[in-house]
């Protein structure tokens, strides 16, 4: 079973992408891409760990694909 991605990854290369928070409601914070207003991608931010299912959502709404993740390590 694959292993959850840590959330300071996701952070991390989301703001090296060109994201920039948004807005944040309790642990669910929005990041845009900078340039473009269309997508917003949520995450829960309470976890350490974000969960297989909810990376893949993040991936599909980022435009952004698991090595633009794995070379940030």
């Amino acid at each position: 079973m694959p292993r959850p991605i840590k959330l300071s990854l996701v952070l991390k290369t989301l703001r090296k992408n060109g994201f920039v928070l948004v807005s944040q409601r309790g642990s669910h914070a929005k990041f845009r891409k900078i340039g473009n207003q269309t997508k917003t991608t949520i995450i829960k931010t309470s976890k350490k760990e974000i969960p297989l299912g909810t990376f893949k959502s993040i991936l599909e709404l980022s435009g952004l694909n698991e090595e633009d993740f794995r070379n940030d390590k």
